[in-house]
C-alpha cells in the first residue's frame, strides 16, 4: 500500500512539474546584442575546406602553414569573425574541416578565407555557401573557452 501511494505521488508530482509552462523568456536586449531577427535567427556563411590541389608541399611546409591556419583561426574566432571551426574526422570525400563566418555575404567570407595560410598555399580549399542559423551560436566561442582545459 505504501508503495501504491509512493508510486502515485511521484507520477502526479512529476506530471504537474513537466506541465508547467519550460519557455523562456525573450531578451530583447540579448537579441538586439547578437543582430538576431524576429525568429532569433541571423545570416552566417558557411564554408566547407576540402583537401586542396597541393599535393607537392613537404611535410615541414605543411606543418608550418597548418600552425599559421591555426594561428588565423583564433586571430578570427577572437574578432568576432569566426564562430565555429573544426575539423573532420577520417573520411573518403577530401572533407577536411567546417568554418561558420559571422558575416552575411560571401564576398565577406571570400576576405576572410584569404587570410588563411593553407587555403592560399592550396593545401586546403574552401566552399562557401550562406547560412541561416540561430543569432545564439554567436556565443560558442565564448562558452568553448570555459571548457578548454587546453588551449589549441
Amino acid at each position: 500500500m505504501k508503495t501504491s501511494i509512493f508510486i502515485l505521488a511521484f507520477l502526479l508530482f512529476n506530471t504537474v512539474a513537466f506541465s508547467q509552462e519550460t519557455e523562456a523568456k525573450y531578451d530583447e536586449a540579448l537579441a538586439k546584442s547578437l543582430h538576431a531577427d524576429e525568429y532569433g535567427m541571423k545570416k552566417y556563411v558557411f564554408c566547407l575546406l576540402k583537401s586542396g590541389s597541393n599535393t607537392t608541399a613537404s611535410k615541414e611546409e605543411s606543418k608550418k602553414l597548418f600552425e599559421g591556419h591555426m594561428a588565423n583561426i583564433n586571430k578570427l574566432a577572437k574578432e568576432g569573425k569566426l564562430v565555429v571551426a573544426g575539423p573532420f574526422m577520417k573520411n573518403d570525400r577530401n572533407y577536411r574541416g567546417i568554418y561558420v563566418f559571422n558575416v552575411e555575404t560571401v564576398e565577406e567570407a571570400k576576405k576572410l578565407v584569404e587570410t588563411d595560410p593553407a587555403i592560399k598555399a592550396n593545401l586546403l580549399e574552401a566552399e562557401l555557401t550562406p547560412w541561416y542559423c540561430t543569432a545564439a551560436l554567436q556565443e560558442t566561442v565564448k562558452i568553448h573557452d570555459k571548457i578548454a582545459k587546453t588551449k589549441m
